[in-house]
């Protein structure tokens, strides 16, 4: 694989190998300290971010590489340079691109155009680092990714979902979406999941009952209601609509007792989830925020050949 834009042709020999790597990578990080040595990564933003910011930048410095963290604001980005353009001149100077963006047909033209490899940080459709290194996180605690089932609880349409659902069927999770009527994943986006579970025996379902869709969880998985690109005009509107969504030991005495607490961050506690829920003994989204290093490290080393 050259790029990574999302998870759609990406198959479980690609997760299975990136996961087994992100564990090497975590377990002798010092074994790699050279790997990218002289080596540049472009890092362009669009959208504001902590953990994507961060985990890039200190991976590949940990890797004996270099990172130029680049605002589009700042730049002529697809305004007065064509996103094409963009890439080719990266490409020149760099040897890796990680952007993260609103809309993912720009991070394909860039993917598309570039001369080196892409990875996608972020768009408004898809999410595949946050998802690969929750794979990584989920196999770190339940030593298994087949068979177990991922209760996602929210707002349906977003890029966690839709990666999710992708990430989950190719790798044989079942995966039950708790969503609003209004706020259901993309279809096309599910059609692509179903194919991947008939593959994988993994089982996909879409309801708009919180309770039903968390039954019998091993991982329980949420994420803010209020995504960057969403107007703060809408905030008590989505606030009404997805308050029954809410994470709360009620809802979680609905999985298995041994069930584990995902979030993608940043989190606010009284929304999406309670705080004795995200700060309680289930919760693991820190070692989730910290396999983010772990997992991308691996996805440019793949990308790189190195």
């Amino acid at each position: 694989m050259k790029n990574l834009v999302s998870l759609i042709n990406w198959n479980i020999e690609h997760i299975l190998d990136l996961i087994s790597h992100a564990s090497k990578l975590k377990k002798d990080p010092k074994d790699y300290f050279d790997a990218l040595k002289n080596k540049t990564m472009l890092m362009i933003f669009e959208k504001p971010s902590l953990r994507t910011r961060v985990s890039f930048e200190v991976a590949m410095t940990q890797l004996g590489g270099h990172a130029i963290f680049m605002e589009t604001k700042d730049a002529p980005f697809g305004e007065k340079e064509s996103i094409a353009d963009t890439a080719k001149v990266a490409s020149r100077y760099c040897d890796i691109i990680m952007a993260r963006m609103y809309k993912q047909e720009d991070i394909e033209e860039l993917a598309n155009s570039a001369a080196v490899p892409v990875i996608n940080g972020l768009t408004n459709m898809f999410h595949p680092c946050q998802i690969l290194s929750d794979l990584f996180t989920i196999n770190e605690h339940k030593n298994k990714l087949q068979g177990l089932k991922l209760s996602f609880v929210g707002d349906g349409n977003n890029n966690i979902t839709h990666s999710l659902l992708l990430g989950c069927s190719t790798t044989g999770i079942d995966i039950s979406v708790g969503c609003p009527k209004d706020l259901m994943p993309q279809k096309w986006i599910v059609d692509i999941a179903l194919k991947k579970a008939a593959d994988s025996g993994s089982k996909i379902q879409i309801t708009d009952n919180p309770k039903e869709a968390v039954k019998g969880a091993d991982i329980v998985y949420t994420d803010t209601w209020m995504s960057y690109h969403i107007p703060p005009k809408e905030k008590e509107k989505r606030l009404s609509l997805l308050m029954p969504y809410q994470v709360n030991d009620a809802l979680m005495a609905n999985a298995k007792s041994n069930a584990v607490f995902m979030h993608c961050l940043p989190a606010m506690r009284g929304c999406e989830q309670t705080a004795s829920v995200i700060d309680g003994k289930q919760s693991i989204v820190f070692e989730q925020a910290e396999n983010r290093l772990h997992m991308q490290k691996a996805i440019i080393l793949k990308l790189m050949k190195s």
